[in-house]
């Protein structure tokens, strides 16, 4: 059938308009991917280009130098020192083990390290190096650097490590630094992206730890080529970072070094504070430990020796440590009756030996009594009687008060690890903590020391430096940060009495210096170093009747454990206080004995430019204490070598 005419002129037209639709869908497909194309080409260009970059450059963290621990005077006690040492890469060295014998050969190396170290290669990828050995000597550094085409795979490094040149003397002040755990990783809400640097170390104890934000420093960063892998091709760049901030402590170096050998065997802590200001300028808990093992990675046969020693040389007794203070708390006890007028200085109590209460029998430390004595008297011999008497009359929440005030029972914010808040009990105290009324008999105890009132050696250098200024001084342990001289804190005066003050301080000189003194044989007789202090010993246990009964009746007849501890307390020179003191030696027996002496020679020693002169000592002692300070182990804080001595 032909098609007619109008039929063709119909068909022309459908088609026509169907070529253009398709032609006009086809234009504006063209034009949205031109329009796309453009946007990627030219606006995203930089965008993608960075992508690009980002997929064959890689951005890698440089770890800083850590800030100088220094002390007082600018000797450096923790300190950064070249670390020497070799990495192996398992993709480079093919057969680990045949690469490990021949390394044994050039350096020392145990079986159980290299069995380590494959452990640690085969649990890695194939390119990431693994610290084979560290801290070489240059001598064994160099043969690993000359036999290196022996070696594939094998890379001597040169890092930096915490060195502590003065290991026991500050272990337990600056603390150590060591590799970042998981747990440490979890108390922080935001960590330092530095601190997954593997073996990437940080602050454990002490300043190191309390103040490594200020001591690590911020982060460089280097620009490496890597291939798909991951592997490193070639360093393109690098910025270093900031090192840490320099620290400088209010420690003296050389009296910590003295205060640490004069200590020697005795499980024991020394602090000694400025009274004018409140620097710590001695901190010594003994015995102590050497940081640089825990730096290193310590033995378990290291460790375990530490843990098991019953002198607990991990432990900082001068913070830490809370210790019944005994009759070191007298002068609260007094100042307190005196402040609320329930005594004078002219006051009399009769001390036939012991006081009866409540069915119990109170000794004094002297079975005959005293007889009759006053404050002075009764401060200079330590009659407990006394004390007895007058705690009675002014009640434990007046006493608790002032004990307060002289800075017990307070935690002070020092950068140091586990500060005891000690224990300033008062009525309310003990029904929180036990349910229970206070006591008559609580009182009696807590007078001289005793029962629940615990201090820790600081609190009592703190008490200490407040009866000899009469102002609130609180301690401090820095004292500059990048050459900044930190402010001192605030000291008001006591409120406190002067009169009451010093009857008080009349009391201590007489422990030291009057006939009848508890620390007479401690006296110094330097009429500028005059000393003033108080004796204590605190109880460990009582000593029971059977025990009585059976012969052991003296510290020395008990185990070393089971022993009172020895207290001093005390300052210097006496008119123009400079110093103040404080020692407790755990299970050392008598204040007196034990010490006393220790805190006559470190307080010498604070107020002299170098070992105390024999003229400060009583002539009668002068040969026994030049032998002895001829014998102390003392060190050079910079040289680490025993000091150049000068005629004491």
């Amino acid at each position: 059938m032909r098609r007619t005419a109008r039929d063709t002129e119909e068909s022309n037209r459908t088609l026509n308009r169907r070529s253009l639709m398709l032609g006009g869908a086809m234009a504006a497909m063209v034009a949205v991917l031109g329009v796309r194309m453009r946007y990627l080409q030219v606006d995203q260009a930089d965008q993608f280009k960075l992508l690009a970059e980002e997929n064959r450059i890689n951005i890698r963290l440089i770890p800083p130098v850590r800030g100088l621990i220094q002390d007082r005077n600018g000797k450096v006690i923790a300190g950064n020192e070249q670390n020497y040492r070799v990495v192996i890469t398992r993709e480079a060295a093919g057969d680990v083990d045949l690469v490990l014998r021949r390394l044994a050969t050039i350096i020392p190396m145990t079986a159980e390290e290299m069995s380590r170290t494959v452990q640690e290669v085969n649990a890695l990828s194939a390119f990431v190096p693994v610290t084979v050995a560290e801290r070489l000597s240059w001598d064994d550094f160099s043969k690993v650097a000359v036999n290196a085409p022996a070696l594939p795979g094998v890379v001597p490094e040169v890092g930096q490590s915490r060195r502590y040149p003065l290991d026991h003397d500050f272990a337990h002040v600056v603390g150590y630094v060591g590799p970042v755990s998981d747990r440490d990783l979890e108390e922080l809400d935001a960590p330092d992206p530095l601190l997954k640097i593997p073996k990437f170390q940080i602050g454990k104890i002490g300043v190191e730890r309390w103040m490594e934000d200020t001591l690590r420093g911020e982060a460089g960063t280097k620009r490496i080529e890597v291939n798909s892998a991951g592997r490193v091709m070639r360093e393109l760049g690098r910025q270093e970072g900031d090192p840490g901030t320099d620290i400088r402590l209010t420690i003296d170096a050389d009296l910590q070094n003295f205060a640490q050998v004069r200590l020697g065997e005795e499980s024991a802590a020394v602090v000694v504070m400025d009274v004018t200001n409140g620097d710590i300028v001695c901190c010594v808990s003994a015995p102590s430990f050497d940081p640089n093992l825990f730096v290193r990675g310590i033995s378990h046969t290291d460790y375990n020796s530490l843990m098991e020693n019953d002198h607990r040389p991990l432990a900082n007794k001068t913070v830490s440590g809370a210790y019944p203070p005994g009759s070191t708390f007298k002068m609260v006890t007094a100042l307190a009756a005196l402040e609320a007028g329930v005594a004078t200085v002219d006051t009399k109590v009769f001390c036939p030996g012991h006081i009866d209460f409540g069915g119990r029998r109170f000794h004094c430390w002297k079975r005959p009594g005293h007889g009759t004595v006053q404050l002075e008297s009764s401060l200079s011999e330590s009659c407990d009687v006394y004390y007895y008497d007058i705690a009675q009359k002014v009640g434990i929440d007046k006493i608790a008060e002032m004990g307060r005030k002289l800075g017990l029972g307070q935690r002070y914010d020092l950068p140091m690890s586990a500060i005891t808040d000690g224990i300033m009990p008062d009525k309310q105290w003990k029904l929180e903590r036990h349910q229970q009324d206070w006591r008559i008999g609580d009182t009696i105890n807590a007078s001289i020391g005793q029962g629940y009132v615990l201090s820790s050696p600081l609190q009592l250098a703190v008490m200490t430096a407040r009866l000899a200024s009469g102002r609130a001084v609180s301690p401090r342990l820095v004292r500059m940060i990048r050459d900044k001289e930190l402010p001192i804190p605030d000291a008001p005066p006591l409120d406190i009495s002067s009169e009451s003050l010093a009857a008080i301080r009349k009391g201590m000189y007489e422990v030291v210096n009057g006939e009848r003194g508890t620390a007479k044989s401690s006296r110094v007789v330097d009429p500028t170093k005059v000393f003033a202090g108080k004796t204590g010993t605190s109880q460990v246990r009582n000593i029971s009747k059977a025990e009585r009964e059976s012969g052991v009746i003296d510290n020395e007849d008990l185990p070393w454990n089971r022993r009172d501890h020895a207290l001093f307390v005390g300052y210097a020179p006496y008119e123009t206080p400079r110093y103040a003191i404080s020692v407790v030696v755990e299970h050392g027996g008598g204040g007196s004995t034990a010490a006393a002496p220790i805190a006559r020679d470190v307080i010498l020693r604070a107020l002299s430019d170098g070992l105390p002169s024999l003229e400060a000592y009583p002539s009668s002692q002068r040969g026994r204490i030049e032998t002895m300070l001829k014998e102390l182990p003392l060190r050079d804080p910079v040289t680490g070598q025993p000091p150049a001595r000068t005629e004491t």
